[in-house]
């Protein structure tokens, strides 16, 4: 991916469209088809005059979020511009999402309280329809794609920040998530900010387990993987139903 925004850019507007997920609860009501339809292809076309501040916050709030139930606060070390696919995912993944299509790659890398941790969010735009979108969450689930190591996100890493060096190597905990009412799908992967290598990455339902007691799990990394990514999720369907309310 060519350039980059640095933090100084944070209230720019990107030309983007914004979905949300199934995690927080859908905005496709009632059984109609034709309004499912509608409402569909509307979240899909919405790709103007969104602040990247509703995108991805400057600051995330975790509350709950953490091990235990701890608390996490989050901030914006920066934002990929928006850009095609190539080169983004491994190989491997990029031949599993092949099928959807890829219309808008959009990332940001964030650091938690401590400076610890990078994580790098991810929202990729396909352009599958509802059917698509459903085979594809199918096949996740039913082959348990969100859990191979091999089938990892790639992160965001940004020069001159704590993720400089979040490369491959440093992938510690992660995310995948295909939605079924929005043509997206929602990511995340997490690491140590000191730029460790990782022997044994773990996914973040794992991590997250109880009775997790990996390095990984351990350090919380799975929970800073999930937390920001279901949060980034719930911004984007807050700003996503927004145009949509009709006055009172």
């Amino acid at each position: 991916m060519r350039g980059r925004v640095v933090a100084a850019a944070a209230c720019a507007v990107l030309g983007l469209g914004l979905i949300g997920g199934a995690a927080t609860g859908t905005w496709l009501v009632g059984d109609d088809s034709g309004a499912r339809s509608g409402s569909y292809a509307a979240a899909a076309a919405i790709w103007h005059s969104v602040p990247v501040d509703e995108l991805f916050p400057a600051t995330v709030d975790g509350q709950g979020a953490g091990p235990g139930g701890a608390d996490r606060t989050w901030t914006r070390i920066a934002v990929a511009p928006d850009a095609g696919c190539e080169n983004a995912f491994d190989p491997l993944l990029a031949q599993v999402l092949e099928p959807a299509g890829c219309d808008r790659l959009l990332r940001a890398t964030y650091t938690d309280a401590t400076q610890s941790y990078v994580t790098t969010v991810g929202l990729l735009f396909t352009k599958a329809d509802v059917a698509t979108m459903r085979a594809l969450d199918a096949r996740f689930d039913k082959e348990g794609l969100a859990r191979r190591t091999d089938l990892m996100p790639r992160p965001y890493a940004v020069p001159g920040t704590l993720a400089a060096r979040f490369g491959d190597a440093q992938r510690a905990s992660w995310t995948v998530s295909v939605l079924t009412d929005a043509p997206v799908v929602v990511y995340s992967v997490s690491g140590w900010a000191d730029h460790r290598t990782v022997d044994t990455p773990q996914p973040a339902a794992e991590a997250t387990a109880t009775g997790a007691s990996s390095a990984v799990a351990q350090a919380g990394l799975g929970n800073e993987a999930k937390g920001l990514a279901d949060r980034v999720e719930r911004s984007l369907r807050k700003a996503a139903a927004a145009p949509t309310e009709q006055p009172s």
